[in-house]
């Protein structure tokens, strides 16, 4: 709805699949209002990554600045942001002006091959100015061993060990995905400081279209802040969402790649409004 005005800072996946198109989708299944602040155009489809252009740090301000003066967010994700000077100045922007908006951040920093997308001093800057910010960090197994200090590629630390070190690093609050671990469940841990770590286990989906799980889960998170709802609640509502995605994909899929998850799989337990 209207009154829902959510802002993503992220990048277009031309093939639909995840980024600010993902984000998008997933915010208008919520029922809210998405804006968005371009960082990069990724020519791209279901059998990867052909092309990257980057947007200049000038036009991606410019672009968050006359969603402010205008159509202020209830909440703001932030997607990927690669180059170092972007994210010392969307950070500047933030701490300037965002200081009461719900801020979910999904901190896209490695490639599936667990090679850095982002440069180290890069990667840094993002841990040290961004995740501060943040209301929640949503990285997967790969980005949080990185966020925690641990090679990206050791795959043996529990989830509930990464889970309390990013809780001692100060982070206000944390899902830990469980995708990457090869568990009959996919278990995420949510963890937020002084509080319980709660345990969201849901049967693993067997499908190989996955691609934009995470942009999804956390435009979900930020689609139910943007309504009011606890951070608590707005992670399980996400949970729900990205499994029901996922799973509709064993019935219907797109591309001859890894294909995108289906965020209109809500609209099949729905009436057609638009039949006359």
């Amino acid at each position: 709805m209207l009154q829902y005005p959510i802002l993503t800072i992220a990048g277009l996946d031309n093939s639909g699949a995840a980024g600010m198109l993902a984000d998008i989708k997933t915010f208008s299944a919520f029922g809210c209002y998405g804006m968005t602040a371009l960082t990069l155009v990724a020519v791209q489809n279901t059998l990867g990554v052909q092309k990257r252009l980057m947007i200049d740090t000038p036009t991606i301000k410019h672009q968050i600045d006359v969603i402010f003066e205008d159509l202020r967010p209830k909440a703001i994700k932030i997607g990927i942001l690669i180059e170092e000077d972007v994210i010392h100045m969307v950070a500047d922007y933030l701490e300037e002006h965002a200081q009461d908006i719900p801020i979910v951040l999904d901190p896209v920093m490695m490639l599936k091959n667990n090679h850095p997308m982002l440069s180290p001093s890069a990667i840094q800057a993002t841990i040290k100015r961004l995740i501060p910010l943040a209301t929640i960090i949503t990285p997967n197994l790969p980005e949080a061993m990185v966020i925690i200090g641990e090679d990206p590629a050791k795959t043996t630390l529990p989830q509930i060990e990464i889970a309390k070190r990013i809780l001692d690093m100060g982070i206000k609050s944390a899902i830990i995905k469980g995708g990457h671990y090869s568990t009959e469940d996919s278990t995420d841990i949510f963890v937020e400081q002084g509080k319980e770590m709660i345990f969201l286990a849901t049967p693993r989906v067997n499908t190989p279209h996955t691609h934009g799980t995470g942009c999804t889960l956390s435009a979900a998170i930020v689609a139910s802040l943007a309504q009011g709802r606890s951070l608590e609640t707005s992670v399980r509502r996400a949970k729900k969402f990205i499994t029901k995605a996922l799973e509709s994909t064993i019935i219907s899929s797109l591309g001859s790649g890894v294909g995108p998850v289906d965020h209109n799989w809500f609209r099949e337990d729905r009436p057609d409004y638009l039949e006359i």
